[in-house]
C-alpha cells in the first residue's frame, strides 16, 4: 500500500501531471478522429522514450493510450463513425441522440461510462496482478511455454476470417522473432552477414512500419481522408443526472464484468464483445424498439465494456508478462527498450515501477473524465482537424523516430518493407494482431520450450503430465479444431434438417 501511495504521489507531481494531461489531450485527438488510434499514438510516441527515464516513458505512453481509447466514442456520437472498432455499439445509438438534438446527453453518457470502466477496472488489476503473478512465480517452463503458445493460439484462431491465416501471420511472425542473436548460447542466426540485423529486427521499427504507415497508406487508398461535416448543438450542463447511472445500474455491472474477462484472455478483441454488451442491454431493457434509435442504453453497454477491457489487459501483461492486446504489447516493448522485462519477477525485483504503472492508468483516467466534461462543447472542432495535415505529420515522426532508433537508414527500411508486408497481408487477408504477438513471444517462447526440454534431459513427457501445461495446450488443441468442427456441425443439422 506504501509503494502504490507513492507512485501515486510521483504522478501528482506538477511536471508529471502536466505531462499526463498533455498525452491524455493527445490521445483524445488521435482517438476521436477514425483512422487515427491510440496504437497510432503509442507507436510514434516508442522512438520519443529512449532519451526518457522508464517513469517518465510510462507516464507518457499510459497517458496517451487511456486518453485514445476513451476518445474514441466521440466520432461515434457526432459523425456516426466509430474511432476504433471497440466504439462500434456505440454508433448504433450515439449518433441517432446527436440528430435528435440529444448529443449534450450522448457525449456525458460516453464519458461516464468511459470514466467507470477505467477507474474501477485498474482498481481490481492492482490489486489481483500481484495475487496472480505470486501464483505464477510457482510454475515452471512447462507452463510458461503453453501459456505463450496458449496466447498466440487463441490471438490467430479469434482473428476475423479465416482461422488459418490467423495462424499464417503467427507464424511469421514467430520467423522473424528468429532473426537475430539466439536467446539461450547468443549465436546468430538469419541474419545473411548483415551486422545491423545481429540484434534482431528492432520493435519499435516494427510498429512503426506496421501500424503508422500502413494504417495512413490504407486510409489514404481507401478514400478515408475526408470526414463528413460534424455539428452538434449547444451544450448546456453536463448532461445527465444521478438517477440515470440507478436506471442503468445493471447494464454498467454486466458490461464492466464482460470488458474485464474480455481484456485478461488475450487476442479475443473488444470490439467483439462490444457487441455482446450491447446485446444483453437491448435484451433487458423493457423498450427493446428503441434501441437504434438513440437510447443511452446503449451507450453505457458500449463505452463501460471497452474501457473495462483496459484494466483486464494490464492483469497479463503485468503478472505474466503476456500482452492482453496489441497496445500492451507496445507497453511490454516498451519495457524491453528500458532493459525490463514484464512477468511475475517484474512485480516483485520493481514494484515501485509496477505501482506507479497502475497510479498512472488511475490518474490518467480521472484526468481524461476532467478534460472531456470541461471541453465537450470542443469536440466538434476535432473532427475538422484537415488529413492532410495530420498524415504529413506522423510520416515525418515516424521516419524520425526509425532514424532514432540506430541513428542508420537501415531502420527506416526494415519500417519499409515491414509497412509493404503488413499491406500484402492486408490484401491477402491475414490479420496483423497474431504476428505483433508472436513477435513479442517468440524468445520466450523458444526460451521456456528450450529450458524446459533441458531440464527434462530431452523428454517431452513433462508437457503432457503437468495438469496446468496439459490443460493450456489442450485449450489451444480446442481452439484451432473447433470452428472447423462447428462448421461440420452445422452442415450435418442442415442436411438432417433438409431430409
Amino acid at each position: 500500500m506504501g509503494l502504490y501511495l507513492s507512485a501515486l504521489l510521483l504522478c501528482l507531481k506538477p511536471l508529471n501531471l502536466l505531462m499526463i494531461f498533455a498525452m491524455v489531450c493527445l490521445g483524445i485527438v488521435f482517438g476521436a478522429i477514425p483512422g487515427l488510434s491510440a496504437t497510432l499514438g503509442i507507436a510514434l510516441l516508442l522512438p520519443v522514450t529512449f532519451g526518457l527515464s522508464t517513469e517518465t516513458s510510462f507516464i507518457l505512453l499510459l497517458a496517451i493510450w487511456i486518453g485514445g481509447v476513451s476518445g474514441s466514442f466521440i466520432s461515434a456520437v457526432l459523425i456516426g463513425i466509430p474511432g476504433s472498432s471497440s466504439s462500434i455499439a456505440t454508433c448504433f445509438d450515439g449518433y441517432p441522440m446527436t440528430l435528435k438534438g440529444e448529443s449534450n446527453k450522448a457525449l456525458a453518457v460516453g464519458i461516464t461510462a468511459s470514466f467507470l470502466g477505467t477507474f474501477f477496472s485498474v482498481i481490481l488489476a492492482t490489486i489481483l496482478s500481484p495475487i496472480i503473478a505470486d501464483f505464477a512465480l510457482t510454475l515452471g517452463p512447462w507452463e510458461y511455454f503453453s501459456l505463450c503458445f496458449c496466447a498466440i493460439t487463441l490471438v490467430a484462431t479469434l482473428s476475423k476470417g479465416n482461422i488459418w491465416k490467423g495462424l499464417m501471420a503467427a507464424g511469421l511472425g514467430l520467423m522473424l522473432g528468429c532473426i537475430g542473436m539466439d536467446p539461450i548460447n547468443g549465436t546468430q542466426r538469419f541474419v545473411f552477414g548483415n551486422p545491423n540485423l545481429s540484434s534482431g529486427i528492432s520493435t519499435v521499427a516494427q510498429m512503426l512500419g506496421m501500424f503508422a504507415m500502413c494504417q495512413i497508406i490504407r486510409d489514404s487508398a481507401r478514400g478515408e481522408a475526408k470526414m463528413p461535416e460534424a455539428s452538434a448543438s449547444s451544450c448546456k450542463g453536463f448532461g445527465i443526472r444521478i438517477k440515470d447511472y440507478f436506471e442503468n445500474i445493471r447494464v454498467i455491472l454486466f458490461s464492466f464484468i464482460v470488458g474485464l474477462w474480455i481484456g485478461f484472455l488475450p487476442g479475443m478483441g473488444s470490439g467483439i464483445w462490444n457487441m455482446v454488451a450491447y446485446g444483453y442491454a437491448k435484451s433487458t431493457n423493457k423498450s427493446k424498439t428503441s434501441f437504434g434509435e438513440g437510447n443511452p442504453t446503449g451507450i453505457w453497454a458500449s463505452e463501460t465494456e471497452n474501457n473495462a477491457s483496459l484494466g483486464g489487459a494490464l492483469i497479463p501483461m503485468m503478472a505474466l508478462g503476456i500482452p492482453g492486446d496489441g497496445i500492451t504489447a507496445m507497453l511490454i516493448a516498451a519495457l524491453t527498450i528500458h532493459g525490463l522485462q514484464a512477468g511475475p519477477l517484474f512485480m516483485s525485483s520493481q514494484p515501485d515501477l509496477a505501482m506507479l504503472i497502475f497510479a498512472c492508468v488511475l490518474v490518467a483516467a480521472v484526468v481524461t473524465f476532467i478534460v472531456q466534461a470541461i471541453t465537450k462543447n470542443w469536440f466538434v472542432y476535432i473532427l475538422r482537424i484537415p488529413y492532410h495535415f495530420l498524415y504529413s505529420v506522423i510520416l515525418i515522426i515516424a521516419y524520425i523516430g526509425g532514424y532514432g532508433i540506430s541513428n542508420t537508414m537501415f531502420n527506416i527500411y526494415v519500417m519499409l518493407a515491414l509497412c509493404l508486408l503488413s499491406l500484402f497481408m492486408s490484401i491477402g487477408g491475414l490479420p496483423t494482431s497474431p504476428l505483433v504477438l508472436a513477435f513479442i513471444l517468440s524468445s520466450k517462447l523458444e526460451g521456456y520450450f528450450r529450458r524446459a526440454i533441458s531440464m527434462d534431459k530431452g523428454s517431452y513427457a513433462s508437457f503432457f503430465t503437468r495438469p496446468l501445461s496439459l490443460a493450456l495446450l489442450v485449450l489451444d488443441a480446442f481452439c484451432v479444431v473447433w470452428p472447423s468442427l462447428s462448421e461440420y456441425l452445422k452442415k450435418r443439422r442442415k442436411i438432417a434438417a433438409n431430409k
